[in-house]
């Protein structure tokens, strides 16, 4: 499979794992009703409305901000498909169609209900993570597999020997 299909395919599958996850924790579960959900002593489903991005920055309360969100979305997920486009890796393409993916699914969160629906949250003690949802998780492998792709896979074509050497 080219890295572009295989992107792709990542991307529509983050988006629909993302989307499907929502709905049915909000209108089939009822997560607002039955929260917080206790699922261990340090994790727990609860019902976030982030209107910014990650940890809640940049918020986004106003109708000119989140027209402004949603244009720097926008232009991000397009350098991003244009990255897809051009990887050379099966590894990197399927981290930007993660990262895509996943960022078409906060995308149309922002743009259907103006915030992001947020679920999961990790706490110790008094320590608490930020909560977080399956397109982040996605954002977040896919960015690790561009810094493996970058920095630890190995480049070299298949099958090609040095110069001189057969």
């Amino acid at each position: 499979m080219s890295p572009r299909r295989l992107g792709l395919l990542a991307s529509l599958g983050t988006l629909a794992a993302d989307q499907a996850n929502k709905l049915w924790l909000i209108f089939v579960f009822g997560i607002e009703l039955h929260q917080p959900l206790r699922i261990t002593s340090f994790f727990d489903i609860v019902y976030a409305k982030n209107p910014g991005i990650s940890y809640s920055l940049l918020p986004a309360r106003t109708g000119a901000q989140r027209l402004a969100l949603l244009l720097f979305i926008s232009a991000s997920t397009a350098f991003l498909a244009l990255w897809l486009w051009r990887a050379g890796t099966r590894v990197a393409a399927f981290g930007l169609g993660l990262i895509i993916g996943g960022a078409l699914g906060n995308f149309y969160d922002r743009l259907a209900y103006g915030f992001v629906a947020d679920f999961y949250h990790f706490h110790l003690g008094s320590f608490s993570w930020y909560v977080f949802n399956v397109a982040d998780v996605a954002i977040v492998l896919g960015t690790g597999m561009l810094v493996y792709d970058a920095f630890v896979a190995d480049k070299k074509p298949p099958g090609r020997q040095p110069a001189g050497r057969e």
